[in-house]
Order: C-alpha cells, then sequence, then structure tokens
C-alpha cells in the first residue's frame, strides 16, 4: 500500500513537471487552435522542450497505473490532488506566475487534506481497504460517453465564446472542466487497464484488454486530449486552469469510479472521516479558487 502512495506522489512530480514544460514550450510557439489539429501537432513536435513534458506525463502516466493497482480510487483521487500544490509552486518559479496570500492558504489546506486521506489507509486485517478489479463494460460505457459528449460540447462552445472579440477574456473555467471530464474518463480507463495487468500470460491478458472498453477510450481521450489541451493550456495561466481540470476529474473518477468498480469505503467510523472529509476539503478548496486571472497577458508567440 505504502509503496502505491509513492507511485502517486511521483505521478504528481512527473505531472506537474509535464504541465509546467509543455506550458513554457507553448508560450514561445505561434497560436495553436482545435480547429487546425495537424498544423498543432506540427508545431508542438517541434519543440524539444514540449517533447520533454510529454514525456514527463507519458511516465505520470505510468505510475497511475501502479497506483491503480494497489490504492482504491477514492484514496488515489485525494492523493493526485496534493500535485497541485507542486504545480503551482513550479509554475510561480518557471513562468513567473504569481500566487496570491489566498491561494497560498489554499495550498494549505489541500496538504492537509492529502494528510487525512492517507491516513485513512489500511493496509493489512480485516478492514483493509478493497482495490476493485474490473466493472460490467456496459456501465463502464454508460458512464464515459455521455462524459465525453458533454466535454467536447462544453469545449466548442467555449471556443465559439472565446471568438467573439466583444466578449470577456476567458477565464478557463470551461476549457478545465472540460478537459477535466476528458481526463475523468481516461482515469477510468487506466484503472481498467490496470485490472488487465495479470501474472498470466502476456497474449491472454492482451486480448482480454483489447475485448475491454478500455484501449479505445485512452485512443480517444488520448487524441482529443492531447489537442484540446494544448490549446486550452497556451491561452490560460497553468496555475489556474490545471486546479479546475484536476478537480472535475478527481470528482469524476472518485464518485462514479468507486461506484463503477465496486470499492467499498472504510467500515471504520474515523478512518471513513477522514477519507471522505479529506476528499471533499481537497476539492471544495479547489472550487473556491480564484478563477479569474487578474495578471496581465502576456502574448503567447507570434502568430502564423
Amino acid at each position: 500500500m505504502w509503496w502505491g502512495v509513492a507511485a502517486a506522489l511521483l505521478a504528481n512530480v512527473l505531472y506537474s513537471a509535464g504541465f509546467v514544460l509543455e506550458k513554457r514550450a507553448l508560450g514561445a510557439l505561434p497560436e495553436v487552435t482545435v480547429r487546425r489539429p495537424a498544423r498543432l501537432l506540427r508545431l508542438v513536435l517541434g519543440s524539444p522542450l514540449w517533447i520533454g513534458g510529454s514525456l514527463a506525463l507519458a511516465a505520470g502516466f505510468a505510475a497511475q497505473l501502479a497506483v491503480y493497482r494497489t490504492l482504491p480510487i477514492a484514496a488515489a483521487q485525494g492523493l493526485f490532488v496534493s500535485g497541485l500544490v507542486l504545480l503551482v509552486l513550479l509554475s510561480a518559479r518557471l513562468l513567473g506566475e504569481e500566487t496570491s496570500g489566498r491561494e497560498r492558504y489554499a495550498l494549505g489546506a489541500i496538504l492537509l487534506a492529502l494528510l487525512m486521506v492517507v491516513l485513512s489507509l489500511r493496509e493489512s486485517g480485516a478492514d483493509a481497504d478493497t482495490v476493485g478489479r474490473d466493472a460490467p463494460y456496459p456501465l463502464i460505457l454508460m458512464v464515459c460517453v455521455p462524459a465525453l459528449a458533454a466535454g467536447v460540447w462544453l469545449y466548442s462552445s467555449a471556443e465559439r465564446n472565446a471568438r467573439h472579440r466583444h466578449r470577456l477574456p476567458t477565464t478557463g473555467v470551461e476549457y478545465g472542466i472540460a478537459v477535466g471530464l476528458l481526463y475523468g474518463v481516461s482515469s477510468l480507463a487506466v484503472k481498467g487497464v490496470s485490472s488487465h495487468l495479470t501474472t498470466g500470460g502476456v497474449g491472454a491478458s492482451a486480448l482480454a484488454l483489447l475485448r475491454s472498453p478500455y484501449p479505445y477510450l485512452l485512443l480517444f481521450t488520448g487524441a482529443f486530449g492531447l489537442v484540446m489541451s494544448q490549446a486550452a493550456l497556451q491561452r490560460c495561466r497553468a496555475s489556474l486552469i490545471v486546479p479546475v481540470c484536476t478537480t472535475v476529474t478527481c470528482l469524476f473518477t472518485a464518485v462514479l469510479g468507486t461506484l463503477s468498480f465496486g470499492e467499498e469505503l472504510p467500515d471504520e467510523p474515523l478512518r471513513l472521516a477522514l477519507r471522505v472529509l479529506g476528499t471533499v476539503l481537497a476539492v471544495t478548496v479547489l472550487l473556491a479558487m480564484p478563477k479569474h486571472d487578474t495578471a496581465p497577458r502576456t502574448p503567447a508567440g507570434p502568430r502564423s
């Protein structure tokens, strides 16, 4: 169990570093848009800094597989939230995105929430945390397909609104929610893939995985999430859009993932209170963080 906690913290480091590297790379590129995905991919793949960020995110994905093999979904989401602390610190140091006093208080509350979730875990014994291994495929599709449709629709709506010059500049909240829904589906797919990584034969495991919806959900969220997230990340502060995205992802995965994979919450009242209150505290703090970027915007780069 504890190496699962270590894997979650490692994933946080990799994800935070990856987002910051990609944001820095995007700042030096011409403006990208989802309406021209081929051009977007050509630009980002020509940036060594962006490739380094994407490799860090890929390594975080691998660490996430280990997390879902050892920790319940709700506990894992509480740990993943802690990565936002490092993200904000890196954004301030490397991107010049200063944090306000309110944001610093919020970071302290998130660390407290992380401690509560960790204390709610139990490694062995009769009340050891159960880790769900599989979920009915129709249920997974019933949960994921509407979420994907809602994410794409919301992002398209935000893009249409942003094109109206007389509207106020977007805060990034809509983009964060849209990408968060896609990443929530991706997180459930990662959980499903991890359940197929058994000690049995590689061929049998691969065949079972291909018969499941998980690899196809990962392909969809990977392709659309890549294009959507890069365009949004270029336009908005990383320290603003990523917390919104993470909040939606954690809520989606913790609630619907726990129900889909049949995982139970702790029986002991104290551990249950720590688990629930820690997760609720983290989500509440993130939702209460400032959603408007009051700092002057800097150009994303030369337009072409």
